[in-house]
């Protein structure tokens, strides 16, 4: 299972609302013949390449980064779009496990080598290993993304080289072997050690140098990988270019290069897609149905099994001290009870997703869906929503609901650039308002955004709009990482995601945030 913040889009609360790709674009549209050329590739407004080593922390895990860093670096093992492992584009060329699943043995193939011809070796994996572990630490100056995921890192017990090109990885207990490869091996993208390995015997002041050249791609350090493209040239804001690696070991793309370039609104990439400036992006859902006019090959949205939420922030620390307010049941039912989910997937993303209660999607149909959760127990509902908060002592003072002094009054952050996610922010803050909840839309760029709404920030946001959760590409369930106090999801002092606003499931979309 892969966690996958799809910001913005329509979301949950520990409230729900309808699930659809939000505010990235429900279609995609392509154009041009381009072998021997170059690519350019629009990204989602707002939304660049803000971190190039392979290993994201909570605050920019977003599949812009994930695509820039597949281009560059190998991962362990290669999930296909079938939920196998393609072992002919891994790094690994065997994987064998014993029966109780505590002992993995990976075989790497001594085919792969990075760009300046050194091999890529078990030692690679093992230090990419000890900076994931290092990076999972509380204290670390930045925190992996992907801890929690898989037993990464408490249910491993070590990882070892056994020679230039195995490894084997012993665990603290067994364990599914198919859920271990799928959710903790395959989140591996090896880095060359004789690059990164600056502090050999100071992990700290190791990933804070790593931090410091995150986002510097024109750094000599990014110019040894193993992947199909090395990056060439950026500029923030404005696009990053990439080139293709004249040692790549695999096959190679017809393409001498590929440009991400970075759009500022929906209006501004649907212009880059209608005049041809770009050869690929995403029909904005705000102008679904104007796809007629683009001259390029609009490509149908896939299914994506997930959900999307709003998450609240119970700290103390919250502004407008509303942190412990949030944290009460009943509040959290109220607004549940104040989102149109229906409505918003019907209007704003043209029936491109089914209302829902929990992290499970009822659509497509699977054996994990409890059709008692149909009851829709928080249904839209102001009303009800308004009197529920009545009958815990809340009344209207001027508008808003108060209670021994406090106002039920607070911000709502969400990423800028996508009028479909401002269209939703705006019509949650209207029939929020029907109940007496005063709320305060705040649009940020992605990058601070993403920067702001961190545990580590509790006293920046109050309430971020557009999380999201795809279970993919793997399928399989993760237990800590959806679910464990202080995982990645759980922004917000949250320990389980059923304290979660739900807005959606994710049934069609075209994301690309």
């Amino acid at each position: 299972m892969r966690n996958k913040w799809m910001w913005p889009g329509v979301a949950v609360l520990g409230l729900s609302v309808a699930a659809v790709g939000l505010g990235s674009g429900s279609a995609i549209a392509a154009s041009g013949r381009l072998a021997g050329g170059t690519a350019v590739i629009a990204t989602s407004p707002g939304l660049g390449s803000n971190w190039f080593f392979p290993m994201n922390p909570i605050q920019a895990d977003t599949d812009i980064n994930l695509q820039v860093q597949a281009l560059m670096y190998k991962p362990l093992l290669d999930i296909t779009p079938t939920d196998g492992i393609d072992l002919a584009r891994s790094l690994a060329s065997r994987i064998s496990a014993n029966s109780t699943g505590t002992r993995y043995v990976i075989a790497l193939n001594p085919k792969w080598r990075w760009s300046n011809g050194a091999p890529v070796t078990a030692q690679d994996v093992v230090f990419t290993w000890t900076i994931m572990k290092a990076a999972s630490a509380e204290n670390a100056p930045w925190v992996f993304a992907g801890s929690g995921f898989g037993g990464i890192p408490t249910r491993v017990r070590s990882v070892v080289a056994q020679g230039a090109h195995k490894v084997v990885v012993t665990l603290t207990k067994p364990s599914n072997q198919v859920w271990f490869e799928h959710n903790a091996l395959a989140q591996i993208s090896p880095v060359p050690e004789f690059v990164w390995d600056k502090y050999p015997h100071n992990m700290t002041k190791e990933l804070s140098w790593i931090e410091s050249l995150a986002n510097s791609p024109g750094n000599p350090v990014y110019q040894i990988v193993d992947g199909p493209y090395r990056p060439a040239k950026y500029v923030v804001n404005s696009y990053w270019s990439f080139v293709a690696n004249p040692h790549y070991d695999g096959h190679r793309s017809t393409l001498k290069g590929i440009i991400f370039e970075y759009e500022t609104s929906d209006a501004a990439e649907f212009a880059a897609l209608k005049s041809g400036t770009v050869n690929l992006g995403y029909v904005p859902d705000s102008l679904l149905g104007s796809d007629r006019l683009l001259r390029a090959d609009v490509l149908t949205p896939q299914y994506t099994f997930g959900f999307n939420f709003i998450h609240p922030n119970f700290s103390p620390l919250a502004p407008d001290h509303i942190g412990p307010i949030l944290a009460k049941l009943y509040v959290r039912q109220a607004l549940q009870m104040g989102i149109d989910q229906t409505g918003i997937l019907h209007t704003l993303y043209h029936g491109l997703g089914v209302p829902e209660d929990s992290p499970v999607p009822d659509e497509p149909h699977t054996i994990f869906f409890d059709p008692a959760l149909k009851a829709a127990p928080y249904a839209f509902n102001v009303a009800r929503g308004k009197k529920l908060l009545e009958t815990h002592g809340w009344h209207l003072v001027r508008g808003v609901m108060t209670r021994n002094g406090q106002k039920l009054s607070f911000p709502v952050t969400y990423i800028a650039g996508s009028q479909t996610s401002t269209d939703v922010a705006e019509l949650i803050k209207s029939d929020w308002g029907r109940e007496g909840v005063d709320v305060t839309l705040q649009s940020l760029p992605a990058s601070t955004f993403f920067a702001d709404v961190t545990i580590k920030n509790p006293s920046d946001w109050a309430m971020a709009l557009g999380g999201g959760w795809t279970y993919e590409p793997d399928y399989y369930p993760t237990g800590g990482g959806l679910f464990m106090t202080g995982a990645p999801v759980n922004k917000g002092s949250n320990s389980f995601l059923k304290y979660c606003i739900h807005l959606s499931n994710d049934v069609r979309s075209g994301d690309g945030s």
